[in-house]
């Protein structure tokens, strides 16, 4: 992309003289993220550099390894997926914590190479440098210089499953893990999932696999609460329907838990309205998540007394709070053994049909577009 608002082009560009700690990587499949028009819209803008290749749920195969490589079991022709990459450095980093770097916006934003910001790639026609590792691997290209932390073997080599599990690096985990590594439900709790994309489903899928009592989806789109119910919610909520002014989301989950609220909720959405509901819907001592990034400088008004006379928490997750090498296998395991059927809600489009899966997933026709390469 070539600045602000641009669209997304298909643009030749030439690959740098790969790093010690890089590896070449040939993507053949990349799903598309939500976070990826955040470089579009200029949401970004302060700390990316432009032109730049977004993209961060790659999947692909090696095809160089650079000499100083720590990860001794990649191998030339190895079937990889690709997720977020990290300092190493930082507490968390140290305490196998990646997914809360101290350094994780510096690394992760810019597109350019830690911790120099040098670029990875640049533009054939005229040789400007391109802001190239977008989370440490700008998936939107048809081979990049990727740094190694965001390389994950796939223990399934066909072209099958590279396809399905391409957006485990950041869509599935980010929603999965919220529920699996922090919510953790028991079956007797109550879960309410406001927003049901990509990130919402697989936080949906994560919560049906652990068998907690109720999982109330809420979304606007009826076809997505349609398949919420065969994935495993319990209850669906359309805000927008039922009458003119619409159903009262908190009052309805209330409703729906005979008055106490839910124990666990989630916002996927970033939208501070949204963010509202999803703490007031609380029960006394309930935790409520928010897995979807808000636009800076927006707030959102509280009752601090009854905040805290209810005893409830709120959390932010990035990634799952997961760590990639070890929770991505645990993943792809779950729906291997059909408890996370992300399958059910992929769709694969040729990369010159992009603006088509844009349009696809923004009329809700599908919820997690992938393009193939």
């Amino acid at each position: 992309m070539e600045d602000v608002g641009c669209d997304f082009e298909l643009t030749p560009i030439i690959i740098e003289e790969l790093r010690p700690d890089e590896v070449l990587v040939e993507m053949k499949y990349s799903g598309i993220c939500h976070t990826d028009f955040l470089m579009q819209n200029g949401h970004l803008k302060s700390i990316l550099q432009y032109p730049a290749i977004a993209g961060h749920e790659g999947a692909g195969i090696i095809r160089a390894i650079g000499s100083h490589v720590q990860n001794q079991s990649l191998r030339e022709g190895d079937p990889v997926l690709l997720s977020f990459t990290w300092c190493s450095n930082c507490n968390p980093c140290k305490e196998q914590n990646p997914a809360r770097c101290e350094a994780f916006p510096l690394i992760n934003i810019p597109a350019t190479r830690w911790p120099d910001g040098s670029s990875s790639a640049k533009l054939a026609a005229d040789g400007r440098p391109v802001g190239g590792q977008f989370f440490g691997q700008s998936s939107f290209s048809r081979f990049s210089a990727v740094h190694e932390k965001c390389v994950v073997k796939c223990p399934y080599p066909d072209e099958l499953s590279l396809s399905i599990y391409a957006p485990m690096g950041c869509g599935y985990q980010t929603g999965a893990g919220a529920v699996l590594n922090i919510l953790k439900p028991k079956p007797w709790q109550t879960m309410a999932i406001f927003g049901v994309g990509s990130v919402g489903f697989a936080a949906l899928m994560a919560a049906a696999s652990l068998k907690p009592k109720q999982i109330i989806a809420v979304d606007l789109v009826e076809g997505k609460l349609a398949l919420a119910k065969s994935l495993g919610a319990t209850d669906v909520i359309n805000p927008s329907s039922s009458s003119e002014q619409g159903v009262d989301t908190v009052e309805e989950i209330k409703r729906l838990t005979g008055g106490r609220g839910v124990d666990f909720s989630i916002d996927t959405t970033g939208v501070p309205r949204v963010i509202k509901q999803m703490l007031d819907c609380l029960a006394l001592g309930g935790t409520a998540a928010s897995i979807g990034a808000p636009q800076p400088g927006q707030d959102i008004t509280l009752d601090v007394g009854m905040y805290f006379a209810t005893f409830k928490n709120w959390l932010s997750v990035v990634e799952g709070d997961s760590y990639p090498p070890e929770f991505i296998p645990e993943l792809i395991k779950l729906h291997r053994e059909g408890k996370f059927p992300v399958d059910k809600i992929s769709k694969v489009y040729p990369v010159a049909e992009f603006k088509t899966a844009v349009a696809d997933m923004e009329a809700g026709k599908v919820i997690k577009p992938i393009i193939q390469f």
